[in-house]
C-alpha cells in the first residue's frame, strides 16, 4: 500500500466518523439530550485526527464544523440541557 492511499483512507474514515457525529448530533437538538453533545464532539475530535494525518482537509474540516454545532448547542443549553 502506498502513503497516498493511506492517507486517502484516513480522510474518508474522517468523513465517516463526522458523518456519524452528525447524525447524533441531530439526537442532541432534542430537548433534555442536550448532554449527549458532550460525547459527540469527542467522537468529531477524533474524527478531526483522523483527518489531521490525512493529505486531504475536507475531513478535518467537516468535523470541525459537526464540532461547533455542538458546541453551539452545548452554550445555548446551558452545558448540560
Amino acid at each position: 500500500m502506498s502513503y497516498t492511499y493511506n492517507t486517502a483512507m484516513a480522510n474518508l474514515l474522517s468523513i465517516l466518523i463526522g458523518l456519524i457525529a452528525l447524525v447524533l448530533a441531530i439526537i442532541g437538538f432534542i430537548p433534555l439530550l442536550g448532554w449527549t453533545n458532550w460525547f459527540i464532539i469527542a467522537l468529531a475530535g477524533l474524527g478531526a485526527l483522523f483527518g489531521l494525518i490525512s493529505s486531504k482537509s475536507s475531513g478535518m474540516k467537516f468535523c470541525l464544523i459537526v464540532m461547533a454545532i455542538c458546541a453551539l448547542r452545548l452554550w445555548m443549553g446551558g452545558g448540560l440541557i
